[in-house]
């Protein structure tokens, strides 16, 4: 009786174990995906970020390409940042306030991933006319700038505010890069391999740092279970 009940019970037993097993498959799947980071779109960050022309892009934005000029007087492309991860940034290098905390944590963050070739950094002056060249060399000495590892630019005043407002979402709506236009603004802005926008951060806040860190870690797993 005790081995018929148990000739019986094999099927189920096997039923068991085979939907335990798929369902943590499932399950880890699942875990998987809602710890990946979130892909912004114009639709997903407050609309004064956003120039109004990018209103209706309501799925794979991507940042521009764009072309300017390092402290070095090298010409910098998204080209330079293919198949990277980089945080960007805007600053200027007579900010006295929250750019002082900026490039800290900036700094701290380069020297944390000095040795990992996979992590760049890519700041851009907000006053382009005032941080020439010699000017962003000299910023960049003080700060410990390794060169290719990160790029700190001017160029295009009307070109910067572009990428301010049409592809980081960064700024508020402070004007389009005219003469007297001025922007300001304590983000960093992760963006991954495909040149998506990742995460935002207040990059004057250390716990920011951290949680970028853990994010960039998210996001490497991401690729690397491709």
């Amino acid at each position: 009786m005790e081995l018929k009940f148990f000739k019986k019970s094999i099927p189920t037993l096997i039923f068991l174990v085979v939907f335990s097993a798929v369902g943590v498959t499932v399950f880890y799947h699942l875990l998987k995906v809602d710890n990946r980071l979130k892909i912004y779109n114009p639709s997903d960050v407050n609309p004064r970020l956003v120039d109004e022309s990018m209103f209706h892009i309501q799925k794979n934005h991507t940042i521009a390409d764009f072309s300017l000029v390092n402290q070095n007087a090298n010409i910098i492309t998204n080209n330079n940042y293919k198949d990277k991860i980089y945080i960007a940034d805007f600053f200027f290098t007579r900010c006295q306030t929250i750019c002082i905390a900026m490039a800290y944590n900036m700094s701290e963050l380069q020297e944390f991933y000095k040795n990992d070739d996979e992590i760049m950094f890519l700041s851009h002056s907000v006053t382009p006319v005032i941080d020439s060249v010699s000017v962003l060399k000299e910023y960049a000495n003080r700060k410990g700038v390794i060169d290719g590892k990160w790029n700190v630019t001017t160029g295009s005043k009307k070109h910067i505010y572009d990428l301010a407002r049409k592809s980081y979402f960064a700024v508020l709506d402070e004007g389009n890069g005219d003469e007297n236009d001025f922007i300001h603004t304590e983000q960093f802005v992760l963006v991954d391999k495909e040149r998506r926008i990742r995460g935002y951060y207040d990059g004057t806040d250390k716990n920011e740092m951290e949680k970028l860190k853990t994010d960039i870690v998210l996001l490497k797993e991401e690729y690397a279970s491709k």
